[in-house]
């Protein structure tokens, strides 16, 4: 008897280890959404040869495993309706219930597009008021892929109600709405997102191979040993710091800034440029403490007055020292700093510059643009961009693990690749910040994003819709150059390919934060755009957009496209304001600005006699930026010339 069991046990153990349950694709799932209109693909995995049977809405398909275990077939074109239920059946059967037929959208891209409901203005409202049955949406599980994965790890389609809609992407969620009240069909949106993250780690390896500033980058990740990799990244920081990683903060001690001080000796640190991340200066892998320091010059005259410190942003808490006197400190990544300094700090000649800064995880160290790092005195600026010398004195690793912009592809391979070829009707994106500081190379790696995913789902030119980056951060006394100004004209540029549409939210950004909470007006943008691009809607999807200039004399005239019913100025003293002018010298200028005609500006400078170049918007945060069209929506920043930009 007891052979008899042992063999018995053997069988099953052989048998269950040989037997594959037929699973579908985890983005598959009861309460989903197909696309309308298209031979939707439908794929799983079961026993290598097995034979499924599909019933769905009255008809059945079938299909065979092939030699690896997986499946896929299409499913029958249905017009919009539902609810249904698919079965699918091999050795075993599963059953997916109230199945809805209506339009489909992928939402991705970086925090402004994870960020949910429960965080945007008037949140309350929002959800009490959320009970939408016929709009669903699947969060893709966050995922990193050092080569492409075949399914995700979990993720299910949910109902839109006020139970759980907190918890969707909150721009997915207003444009979904906003598509819902219009056509009156179920709407369902596939959110892959994560905050932070650069576009080029959401192009597939083949594309993303193809770009000559990503070649190196992807052939190290193909030849990565990812088991030892928390090793490797700790031998590289041991190489940083000679083999030794500061542990102990000596520079503050007992309330005492012993390395603020002005004889300090220093010329045996690391030189380092400021303002820029130090995870782009050489050291990757770093979150802690460092110590900056740097030197500028004085007259006599200069050192007596008081004066103004520009430190532009610190990422994430500084303590700031002149001379050795505390001047500020700030707790904040997003913030510039601007410390007043009294009267007796500074001297003639050589003063000193300290800046104790604490990173807790992410980017580091002093960052920003040039031009926001200097010393005002009166109105005289000298600027403290440059070199400046650097002591870490406290030294952790980053992050365990991969991070998904460690390298090119990581997530197209973990939160893409599983989801294609899920039938859609389009894409809507909300990414750009974090590629702000290569805003030229943005102008090929957005487009070869876009290229690349219609590539890969194989269904055409698909609308590809995009969230042009809202004002942040302060608004410049100046007309100057800009990285989010060149980071948005890339992405007006990348409306050259065919099915694109552009939603500017230059006018609903807020200054102190990333983050806007106004979400509503983005999804309702989008949602014009989806109504005018993908389903042909006689709509207004765009804010006026730059045509061309003509020069008469001392005056600039610009004329726009897609102004709608007309321009409007929205100013109750009657200028439109925004614009800068600049002559040959390249030297630009606030300017005055009135409207000709539905479709025209007229834009001077008694500064500039014979205007060459003419820009609209260009900066980090015009906030007073005040040209619109009678629909409602800004124009769209812009520039005339073509003269070399900052991220060039």
């Amino acid at each position: 008897m007891k052979k008899i069991l042992f063999a018995l046990s053997i069988f099953m153990v052989w048998f269950g280890s040989t037997r594959a349950d037929v699973k579908v694709a985890r983005i598959f799932s009861s309460n989903m959404v197909l696309q309308q209109g298209l031979a939707n693909p439908l794929w799983g995995w079961a026993d290598k040869n097995e034979k499924i049977t599909i019933q769905f809405a009255g008809k059945t398909v079938k299909s065979t495993a092939d030699k690896n275990g997986k499946w896929k077939t299409t499913l029958p074109v249905m017009e919009y309706g539902g609810p249904y239920t698919l079965i699918v059946e091999g050795k075993n059967r599963i059953e997916l219930k109230d199945i809805l037929i209506g339009e489909v959208w992928v939402c991705s891209g970086q925090s402004n597009m994870e960020w949910v409901v429960n965080n945007v203005n008037n949140s309350e409202e929002e959800i009490a008021e959320a009970n939408y049955p016929k709009l669903r949406m699947f969060t893709v599980p966050r995922e990193i892929g050092q080569f492409p994965v075949d399914d995700l790890e979990g993720g299910q389609w949910e109902e839109c109600t006020p139970n759980n809609v907190g918890h969707f992407s909150a721009v997915g969620y207003f444009f979904a709405r906003k598509l819902l009240e219009e056509l009156n069909v179920p709407i369902g949106m596939i959110n892959t997102s994560w905050g932070g993250t650069v576009a080029e780690t959401w192009i597939s390896p083949e594309n993303v191979s193809k770009d000559p500033g990503f070649i190196q980058a992807l052939s190290e990740l193909k030849q990565l040993d990812t088991e030892n990799y928390e090793q490797e990244k700790l031998s590289k920081l041991l190489g940083l710091f000679d083999g030794q990683i500061p542990s102990e903060d000596g520079g503050l001690k007992d309330g005492k800034a012993l390395y603020a001080a002005p004889n300090l000796e220093d010329e045996d640190w690391a030189t380092i440029k400021a303002p820029l991340l130090w995870e782009n200066s050489g050291y990757p892998e770093v979150d802690g403490i460092a110590w900056y320091r740097t030197r500028f010059m004085l007259t006599k005259e200069q050192a007596q007055n008081s004066a103004e410190l520009y430190l532009s942003k610190v990422d994430d808490k500084d303590m700031t020292w002149i001379n050795g006197n505390l001047v500020g400190q700030t707790n904040a990544y997003n913030e510039d700093r601007i410390y007043d300094v009294p009267t007796g700090v500074l001297q003639e000649g050589e003063n000193v510059l300290a800046v104790r800064v604490a990173d807790n995880g992410g980017g580091g160290g002093i960052y920003g643009e040039d031009k926001d790092l200097y010393l005002k005195v009166k109105d005289e600026r000298i600027p403290l961009a440059g070199k400046w010398k650097i002591k870490f004195t406290q030294v952790s690793l980053a992050a365990k693990g991969m991070r998904p912009n460690d390298y090119p592809t990581l997530l197209y391979n973990g939160m893409i690749n599983p989801i294609v070829p899920y039938g859609i009707k389009g894409a809507i994106w909300y990414q750009g910040e974090s590629n702000a500081s290569r805003a030229f190379q943005y102008r090929r790696v957005f487009q070869t994003l876009i290229k690349d995913w219609r590539q890969q789902w194989g269904i055409g030119d698909f609308p590809f819709l995009w969230v042009q980056l809202a004002n942040f951060m302060q608004a410049d006394e100046q007309p100057t150059d800009s990285e989010w100004a060149e980071l948005r004209e890339a992405q007006t540029m990348a409306l050259a390919l065919p099915n694109t549409g552009m939603a500017s939210t230059i006018d609903i950004g807020e200054a102190n934060d990333i983050h806007p909470r106004n979400k509503q007006d983005v999804g309702l943008r989008l949602g014009l755009n989806a109504l005018k691009v993908a389903y042909h809607k006689d709509v207004v999807n765009s804010g006026p957009m730059y045509q061309s200039i003509e020069v008469k004399g001392s005056k600039a005239i610009i004329h726009f496209t897609e102004t709608g019913s007309g321009l409007e100025l929205k100013d109750k003293y009657g200028y439109l304001k925004a614009f800068s002018i600049a002559g040959a010298d390249k030297r630009f200028y606030w300017a005055k600005g009135e409207i000709l005609n539905d479709n025209s500006v007229v834009v001077y400078s008694d500064e500039v006699e014979n205007p060459v170049a003419v820009r609209f918007g260009w900066g980090n945060n015009p906030e007073d930026l005040n040209l619109f069209n009678n629909e409602g929506l800004p124009a769209v920043p812009f520039r005339t010339d073509s003269w070399k930009g900052i991220t060039e």
